[in-house]
Protein backbone atom coordinates (compact mmCIF):
# COMPACT_ATOMS: atom_id res chain seq x y z
CA UNK A 1 0.00 0.00 0.00
CA UNK A 2 2.69 2.11 -0.22
CA UNK A 3 2.08 3.22 -3.55
CA UNK A 4 -1.44 4.14 -2.38
CA UNK A 5 -1.71 7.97 -3.15
CA UNK A 6 0.26 7.07 -6.70
CA UNK A 7 -2.60 4.65 -7.61
CA UNK A 8 -5.64 6.73 -6.67
CA UNK A 9 -4.51 9.02 -9.33
CA UNK A 10 -3.87 6.18 -11.98
CA UNK A 11 -6.19 5.96 -14.80
CA UNK A 12 -6.32 2.32 -13.98
CA UNK A 13 -4.81 2.06 -10.67
CA UNK A 14 -7.81 3.98 -9.00
CA UNK A 15 -9.93 1.25 -9.67
CA UNK A 16 -8.01 -1.18 -8.14
CA UNK A 17 -8.16 1.13 -5.14
CA UNK A 18 -11.97 1.14 -5.04
CA UNK A 19 -12.53 -2.17 -4.80
CA UNK A 20 -10.48 -2.53 -1.79
CA UNK A 21 -12.56 -0.14 -0.62
CA UNK A 22 -15.57 -1.59 -1.68
CA UNK A 23 -14.31 -5.25 -0.69
CA UNK A 24 -11.62 -5.05 1.49
CA UNK A 25 -11.24 -5.82 5.19
CA UNK A 26 -11.40 -2.66 7.62
CA UNK A 27 -7.73 -2.71 8.15
CA UNK A 28 -6.83 -2.39 4.33
CA UNK A 29 -9.52 0.14 4.44
CA UNK A 30 -8.16 2.29 6.89
CA UNK A 31 -4.27 2.17 5.67
CA UNK A 32 -5.73 3.82 2.29
CA UNK A 33 -7.58 5.96 4.16
CA UNK A 34 -4.63 7.36 6.61
CA UNK A 35 -2.28 7.41 2.87
CA UNK A 36 -4.88 10.02 2.11
CA UNK A 37 -5.82 12.17 4.88
CA UNK A 38 -5.02 15.35 4.23
CA UNK A 39 -5.52 15.44 0.72
CA UNK A 40 -9.15 14.98 0.35
CA UNK A 41 -9.71 18.38 -1.17
CA UNK A 42 -6.97 18.21 -3.89
CA UNK A 43 -7.85 14.63 -4.65
CA UNK A 44 -11.43 15.18 -4.77
CA UNK A 45 -9.83 17.66 -7.52
CA UNK A 46 -8.51 15.09 -9.78
CA UNK A 47 -10.59 13.05 -12.42
CA UNK A 48 -9.38 9.43 -10.97
CA UNK A 49 -8.99 10.24 -7.52
CA UNK A 50 -12.34 12.02 -7.11
CA UNK A 51 -14.22 8.39 -7.65
CA UNK A 52 -11.87 6.75 -4.72
CA UNK A 53 -13.07 9.95 -2.50
CA UNK A 54 -16.43 9.12 -2.87
CA UNK A 55 -15.70 5.24 -2.32
CA UNK A 56 -14.08 6.30 0.67
CA UNK A 57 -16.87 8.22 1.58
CA UNK A 58 -19.81 5.55 0.65
CA UNK A 59 -17.70 2.45 2.39
CA UNK A 60 -15.35 3.53 4.68
CA UNK A 61 -16.34 3.81 8.84
CA UNK A 62 -18.26 5.97 10.32
CA UNK A 63 -15.00 7.65 12.17
CA UNK A 64 -13.62 7.55 8.66
CA UNK A 65 -16.44 9.75 7.12
CA UNK A 66 -16.23 11.86 10.01
CA UNK A 67 -12.68 12.84 9.25
CA UNK A 68 -13.15 13.61 5.65
CA UNK A 69 -16.14 15.60 6.46
CA UNK A 70 -14.12 17.73 9.41
CA UNK A 71 -11.17 17.81 6.73
CA UNK A 72 -13.71 19.48 3.77
CA UNK A 73 -14.96 21.56 6.68
CA UNK A 74 -11.98 22.97 7.67
CA UNK A 75 -9.36 22.25 5.03
CA UNK A 76 -7.97 26.02 5.15
CA UNK A 77 -8.43 28.49 2.31
CA UNK A 78 -7.44 27.85 -1.33
CA UNK A 79 -7.58 29.91 -4.14
CA UNK A 80 -8.91 33.61 -3.54
CA UNK A 81 -9.26 32.64 0.56
CA UNK A 82 -12.73 30.47 -0.54
CA UNK A 83 -12.55 27.51 1.93
CA UNK A 84 -12.49 24.31 0.63
CA UNK A 85 -15.90 23.42 1.00
CA UNK A 86 -16.70 26.04 -1.98
CA UNK A 87 -13.38 24.96 -3.85
CA UNK A 88 -15.03 21.50 -3.87
CA UNK A 89 -18.38 22.49 -4.91
CA UNK A 90 -17.48 24.71 -7.94
CA UNK A 91 -15.24 21.53 -8.87
CA UNK A 92 -15.79 19.71 -12.19
CA UNK A 93 -14.77 16.62 -9.91
CA UNK A 94 -14.99 17.31 -6.36
CA UNK A 95 -18.34 18.49 -6.38
CA UNK A 96 -19.74 15.10 -6.55
CA UNK A 97 -17.56 14.11 -3.88
CA UNK A 98 -19.53 16.38 -1.82
CA UNK A 99 -22.82 14.96 -3.45
CA UNK A 100 -21.79 11.63 -1.87
CA UNK A 101 -21.14 13.34 1.33
CA UNK A 102 -24.27 15.01 1.63
CA UNK A 103 -26.13 11.10 0.64
CA UNK A 104 -24.37 9.45 3.41
CA UNK A 105 -23.35 11.55 6.10
CA UNK A 106 -25.18 11.29 9.38
CA UNK A 107 -28.59 13.74 10.42
CA UNK A 108 -26.19 16.19 12.59
CA UNK A 109 -22.69 16.36 9.76
CA UNK A 110 -25.88 16.91 6.70
CA UNK A 111 -26.80 19.53 8.76
CA UNK A 112 -23.41 21.29 9.72
CA UNK A 113 -22.81 20.98 5.87
CA UNK A 114 -25.78 22.47 4.55
CA UNK A 115 -25.37 25.17 7.05
CA UNK A 116 -22.25 26.04 5.79
CA UNK A 117 -23.41 25.49 1.78
CA UNK A 118 -26.48 27.88 2.50
CA UNK A 119 -24.80 30.61 2.27
CA UNK A 120 -22.97 30.16 -0.91
CA UNK A 121 -26.32 29.02 -2.73
CA UNK A 122 -26.47 32.32 -4.89
CA UNK A 123 -22.62 32.13 -5.91
CA UNK A 124 -23.17 28.58 -6.95
CA UNK A 125 -25.95 29.45 -9.35
CA UNK A 126 -23.61 30.77 -11.57
CA UNK A 127 -21.48 27.58 -11.77
CA UNK A 128 -22.13 24.69 -13.33
CA UNK A 129 -21.25 22.10 -11.46
CA UNK A 130 -22.55 24.58 -8.28
CA UNK A 131 -25.80 23.93 -9.39
CA UNK A 132 -25.80 20.05 -8.93
CA UNK A 133 -25.29 20.99 -5.17
CA UNK A 134 -28.02 23.43 -5.03
CA UNK A 135 -30.19 20.42 -6.61
CA UNK A 136 -28.94 18.00 -3.94
CA UNK A 137 -29.09 20.35 -1.09
CA UNK A 138 -32.70 21.73 -2.46
CA UNK A 139 -33.84 17.40 -2.88
CA UNK A 140 -32.61 17.03 0.97
CA UNK A 141 -34.71 20.13 2.11
CA UNK A 142 -37.54 18.85 0.52
CA UNK A 143 -37.36 14.98 1.61
CA UNK A 144 -36.30 17.15 5.29
CA UNK A 145 -39.77 18.95 5.22
CA UNK A 146 -41.61 16.04 4.37
CA UNK A 147 -40.41 13.74 6.84
CA UNK A 148 -40.93 16.52 9.27
CA UNK A 149 -45.23 16.68 7.95
CA UNK A 150 -45.26 13.12 8.40
CA UNK A 151 -44.09 13.14 12.15
CA UNK A 152 -46.44 16.07 12.79
CA UNK A 153 -49.39 14.24 10.82
CA UNK A 154 -48.13 10.97 13.24
CA UNK A 155 -48.36 13.07 16.11
CA UNK A 156 -51.84 14.32 15.43
CA UNK A 157 -53.48 11.12 15.00
CA UNK A 158 -52.05 9.42 18.26
CA UNK A 159 -53.35 13.05 20.17
CA UNK A 160 -56.76 12.13 18.04
CA UNK A 161 -59.45 14.66 17.09
CA UNK A 162 -59.47 16.81 20.19
CA UNK A 163 -56.08 17.79 19.65
CA UNK A 164 -56.84 20.47 17.57
CA UNK A 165 -59.47 21.76 20.24
CA UNK A 166 -57.43 21.00 22.74
CA UNK A 167 -54.52 23.75 21.26
CA UNK A 168 -56.73 26.41 20.29
CA UNK A 169 -58.49 26.62 24.00
CA UNK A 170 -54.66 26.83 25.46
CA UNK A 171 -53.43 28.85 22.84
CA UNK A 172 -52.63 32.87 24.20
CA UNK A 173 -55.74 35.10 22.99
CA UNK A 174 -54.61 37.31 20.34
CA UNK A 175 -53.73 41.02 21.75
Amino acid sequence: MRCAVSLVQDQYGNYVIQHVLEHGRPQEKAVILGKMRGQIVQLSQHKFASNVVEKCVEFGSQADRTQIIHEILNGGKGQGDQSALVIMMKDQFANYVIQKVLDVALDDERELLMNRIRPHITALKKFTYGKHIIARVQDLMMKEQQQQLQQHLQQQQLLGPTAGVMATLSAPAPL
